[in-house]
């Protein structure tokens, strides 16, 4: 089975979206056209499950356009505020299931869970926003009165999503702080640094287990599935990252591959599992998967960027990481296009001070950066296409979420940290 660009088949012309853009597409909906730059092209399913394939061909045209209307969005909205008495119910809720009765441990196991140190919560966010807007109506049982005790009982299911996700999220951030050696993590020390190696990752296995033990409360074993998938993904990411060749670090088609496994699998099957709970068709469910998968895609590459052009303070860990440990991301594979013997000094490594000061002097002469943002441009608007793309709805609960998950694909590309 194969589906190419993965959700374009819904509407069949182009009409005016919810959100104040206008979509054009050609007469292929399964393509998605971008000149000139890499994108993303197909989900191949083998042996009943999803592995990703990416193609980079030099293309003519934009199949899915997203305009700015005359028409723009009637209020702005803060898609954090449609949520925040659920984040923070949900923040509550996960300080409670990080609790251990071994103190060391409860102690490392809520570093990062602590308030002020939480995070931009992002990833909760999403998952609340896409519960809402694939909100359908549920008939009442036969007699009456229960319809909202139903509704009440997927909207907890859902939030258990959104745990489940932020505590795999902790842990696999607990877990890549030890491998990379980390010292600061949100602005603080990281718990490695903190605490020693063996106690961050006995609390990111930790974490691990407390969202099994919630998954299996969810009594779904699609969700499940798709859940250890991501924990497999992960795994798989960083040992792509950890035993690259120098072929494969000069390789735009495994860098994608690696960052869909590493940064994107854990929000695209996270906004899946949210869409099944709901009983969503499987054509809906794969519009969620892919708004995730692209907002998850855009938001690594604008974290490329910003390890060059961010600073210490405003990332909260220390800039020019990625590169100082020998690891290769969009803005360099793109300055090597421009500048081919950059590729002398990457097969060469970056232990020597001075490669990364010559691959710095070539990506400041390159169109890199420019090039990696108009990449994490062209995945947002996918996002928001699939978003787009969902069925129709007159709710302005729905509406409004739909809204702001949109929003949210433009404040990833314009973020600063």
């Amino acid at each position: 089975m194969l589906f190419c660009g993965g959700f374009s088949r819904i509407c069949t012309t182009p009409r005016k979206s919810l959100f104040g853009f206008v979509l054009s597409r050609r007469t292929d909906p399964s393509l998605f056209l971008f000149s000139n730059q890499y994108v993303y092209s197909t989900i191949k399913v083998r042996s009943g499950r999803e592995t990703l394939s990416w193609s980079f061909p030099s293309l003519l045209g934009l199949g899915w356009q997203i305009h700015q209307s005359s028409s723009l969005i009637e209020e702005q909205l803060d898609p954090f505020s449609l949520v925040s008495d659920e984040l923070s119910l949900v923040a509550n809720r996960l300080r409670a299931m990080v609790i251990a009765e071994v103190p060391k441990l409860a102690s490392a196991a809520e570093y990062f869970f602590k308030l002020g140190v939480e995070g931009k919560r992002f990833r909760p966010t999403v998952l609340l926003l896409m519960a809402t807007a694939l909100n359908v109506h549920i008939p009442e049982p036969v007699g009456g009165g229960g319809g909202d005790i139903v509704t009440t009982e997927l909207r907890t299911r859902q939030q258990s999503i959104a745990e489940i996700t932020e505590m795999i999220h902790v842990a696999s951030l607990l877990h890549d702080d030890v491998l990379d050696d980390a010292d600061k993590r949100r602005g603080i020390g990281s718990l490695n640094a903190v605490m020693g190696n063996k106690l961050a990752v006995l609390a990111g296995d930790f974490l691990l287990s407390r969202a099994c033990v919630a998954l299996a409360a969810l009594k779904n074993t699609e969700v499940v599935s798709l859940v250890a998938t991501v924990v497999e993904n992960l795994v798989m990411g960083e040992t792509m990252q950890m035993t690259t060749s120098s072929e494969q670090r000069c390789s735009m088609d495994y860098y994608m591959q690696k960052t869909y496994y590493k940064t994107a699998s854990l929000i695209s099957n996270s906004c899946k599992a949210i869409a099944l709970l709901a009983g969503q068709t499987a054509e809906v469910a794969m519009l969620a998967f892919e708004y995730g998968k692209n907002l998850g895609l855009a938001f690594q590459l604008i974290d490329d960027v910003l390890d060059f052009t961010g600073t210490s303070a405003s990332l909260g860990k220390g800039s020019l990481s990625d590169i100082q440990q020998g690891i290769v991301t969009a803005p360099i594979l793109f300055a090597m296009e421009e500048f081919p013997q950059l590729h002398a000094i990457v097969y060469q490594g970056f232990d020597n001070p001075e490669n990364i000061e010559i691959a710095l002097e070539y990506l400041g002469k390159s169109h890199g950066i420019e090039r990696t943002r108009e990449l994490a441009m062209k995945h947002a608007n996918l996002a928001a296409a699939a978003i787009d793309s969902l069925p129709e709805s007159n709710d302005e609960n729905v509406i409004r979420s739909r809204r702001a998950l949109v929003d949210l694909t433009q404040r990833v590309i314009t973020r600063n940290k």
